[in-house]
């Protein structure tokens, strides 16, 4: 099942179940959101899922872009992906929790046919304040799929403070073996879907208090799914990395498979956001464009212990019109290719000037924290900047 048809699949199942299909947004969120980027579909539904009226109603589907940077250290493994898509829906004071998940359940193995032996949930398991989720337990054993309880890991919430709630998370079993041990036991069960009970606002204060209205918000990641339905071991093996897999190895044939995994989603990422009218600079959104080029910038100049032949000029335009034609984007591709050429050329001044500095005799030996944060700090040179610099 290729992508475009896990993406059909999904929103004709809940548009059978009365949902409306929403269009996506962009990755910059709404007036007034804290965060500077979109890391999940309920950003835009924000006042909707706090009471107001949505102009389509109580049942909403759709796929949405997201960006998440907490996970950056772990791009290039087989699940982790900077820029994604995520298939999402939404009960605004509708149906509760136990029907999503068995809409959920229903869909995965009549939908995708995936195997039930296959699944494992997790359940807020209570604390302090709130109690256990039973009814989301108590679905999960009706339907035979084993079931985990969690704390911190079922709690959902936007941030500090706003809209949150328990979740049940469904995962999937990835190993070559059947299927053994838990979701918090065993890394090779990966979260697929998240269903959040979202019925309470956080306050400054860390309080909670009751939503006006009791939603159900979930997030189902697509590249993770397909790669999956598709018998691949790494989101970076399913078909919308076609391209990048076909053209990328040619041009740097020494990197290694986690650095072209790195390579290819932090080009794809930065495609993105550019598509979406964010330009590098020192703070803000622009910062964490700029950081997302110059680390795959540090991965080309220095894995194989040297200057590359090739750079960012070289990238086939094929790649950049496949990516904002994924993700729904209008943006001129020369455009694009114009401003990772410049944050490029920036990158390579600061290249010769950071290798200036560390050939002085203070920063010839091993390196401490005080030495990282000058050099960042005083020179603007990036910790992962400078461990590329330094001999292997």
């Amino acid at each position: 099942m290729r992508t475009d048809d896990v993406v059909r699949t999904f929103t004709e199942f809940y548009e059978e179940r009365g949902h409306r299909p929403l269009t996506g947004s962009t990755l910059l969120p709404p007036p007034g959101d804290p965060v500077l980027f979109t890391t999940s579909g309920m950003h835009p539904l924000t006042p909707y899922l706090e009471g107001r009226p949505h102009p389509l109603g109580r049942r909403l589907v759709n796929v949405q872009r997201c960006l998440r940077t907490t996970d950056l250290d772990e791009v290039g493994d087989p699940t982790h992906l900077t820029v994604f898509e995520m298939l999402g829906t939404w009960s605004l004071g509708d149906y509760e929790g136990p029907r999503s998940l068995e809409w959920g359940y229903e869909l995965l193995t009549d939908g995708f046919g995936v195997d039930p032996r296959l699944l494992h949930s997790t359940v807020f398991g209570g604390d302090d304040r709130t109690g256990p989720d039973t009814p989301s337990l108590e679905l999960w054993q009706r339907l035979g799929v084993p079931v985990e309880f969690t704390v911190e890991d079922n709690w959902w919430s936007n941030g500090p403070t706003g809209p949150c709630g328990p979740d049940s998370e469904i995962f999937l079993w990835t190993g070559d073996t059947p299927p053994e041990s838990s979701p918090s036991r065993d890394g090779r069960w990966v979260e697929m879907w998240n269903h959040v009970t979202m019925r309470y606002r956080r306050l400054d204060d860390g309080s909670l208090v009751p939503l006006p209205q009791r939603n159900v918000d979930t997030g189902l990641g697509l590249e993770r799914l397909s790669s999956r339905l598709q018998g691949r071991s790494s989101v970076f093996e399913c078909d919308v990395f076609e391209p990048w897999r076909r053209l990328l190895p040619g041009l740097w044939p020494s990197l290694d498979e986690p650095s072209l995994r790195l390579v290819s989603d932090h080009l794809r990422s930065s495609f993105v956001v550019v598509g979406d009218g964010v330009r590098p600079s020192n703070t803000g959104r622009g910062y964490v464009l700029r950081r997302l080029i110059r680390r795959l910038l540090t991965v080309l100049r220095h894995e194989d212990g040297g200057d590359p032949t090739r750079g960012l000029g070289d990238l086939p335009e094929e790649l950049i019109r496949h990516t904002l034609d994924r993700f729904r984007q209008d943006e001129d591709p020369r455009r694009v290719r114009h401003v990772l050429l410049d944050e490029e050329r920036r990158f390579d001044r600061l290249l010769d000037r950071g290798r200036k500095v560390l050939d002085r005799p203070r920063f010839r030996g091993p390196l401490d924290e005080d030495d990282l944060r000058y050099l960042h700090d005083t020179h603007g040179l990036p910790r992962e900047l400078v461990r590329g610099l330094r001999p292997k």
